[in-house]
């Protein structure tokens, strides 16, 4: 039993740590234009560490359209994005709560 419960507090342990490097990994961005026809949005980024990119301003494709259902140019915002198929591809959005 002590062998399991060590085993099931290292996995969690596990789990959370790459969740938070997931959530610290991602990017700042404003949004320039969004393109939901395409699946496209064009971003003004700061440095992606995962893609060991620097800040600028390009166009990224989506993974999940949806993600641009409440984007609109000039948003401030958090994202995520990897290389697939020679496309970069963000795949991840967080907009900041709204100041009161």
């Amino acid at each position: 039993m002590k062998k399991f419960l060590l085993s099931a507090t290292l996995a969690l342990v596990s789990i959370t740590a790459m969740a938070q490097t997931a959530m610290t990994d991602m990017a700042e961005a404003e949004v320039r234009k969004v393109d939901k026809e395409a699946k496209k949005v064009t971003l003004k980024h700061g440095p992606i560490k995962n893609l060991d990119m620097p800040g600028m301003t390009m166009v990224f494709q989506v993974k999940d359209v949806a993600l641009l259902d409440k984007l609109a140019a000039g948003d401030k915002i958090r994202f995520s994005a990897e290389q697939q198929q020679g496309a970069y591809v963000v795949t991840a959005i967080e907009k900041p709560p709204a100041a009161k």
